[in-house]
């Protein structure tokens, strides 16, 4: 004969043969022959008991943390870097900070020159080049949080569909020039 015992939640947690175990715990519930292997060969559910019924429920489905996912991948895109001019621009918060520091400096002396680290080295550039690069910057970051934005709102519409988390970004390799930021 076989049997089974069941938690406080009614979910199995234990299976017992009598031609195996010589002490059958006195709340153990008999199982057919069938019912004792499929809990023991299907594994893609939870085995509970249930007014007296042994059935398989599917697991459980946690709904993912859209939120949390959507702020993610903006943070990803923001920090991803983009072009301007043809000078490759780091774009995390570190970068977006000390861009944002020289700005000002361009702006309070439109004669401030400085040597700026690229990803492909150090560039002197001028107060121009600076407010370029940090209009791009701006540019960049704030599209990603539109982005954001646009996922939470068909979050909430119920118009959100998984494939959009990787659509819709600004493009890492955004070309920005003196021409389009003025």
């Amino acid at each position: 004969m076989k049997f089974a015992t069941f938690d406080e939640l009614g979910v199995l947690s234990g299976r017992y043969d009598s031609d195996i175990h010589a002490v059958i715990p006195q709340q153990a519930i008999e199982l057919s022959d069938a019912v004792f292997l499929a809990t023991r060969t299907e594994r893609d559910g939870v085995w509970t008991l249930e007014d007296g019924v042994v059935a398989k429920r599917p697991f459980p489905v946690e709904a993912p943390d859209y939120p949390g996912l959507f702020a993610a991948q903006r943070f990803a895109r923001e920090a991803c870097g983009i072009t301007v001019d043809g000078l490759a621009i780091e774009t995390t918060r570190d970068s977006q900070a000390l861009i944002s520091s020289t700005g000002l400096s361009a702006m309070l002396d439109p004669e401030y020159r400085c040597n700026f680290k690229t990803l492909g080295g150090f560039v002197e550039i001028d107060a121009a080049q600076i407010l370029v690069i940090a209009k791009a910057i701006r540019g960049h970051v704030q599209a990603c949080f539109d982005r954001e934005s646009t996922l939470l709102k068909a979050l909430e519409t119920g118009t959100y569909k998984d494939e959009m988390l990787n659509e819709g970004w600004p493009d890492s390799a955004l070309k920005a020039s003196t021409a389009n930021l003025q």
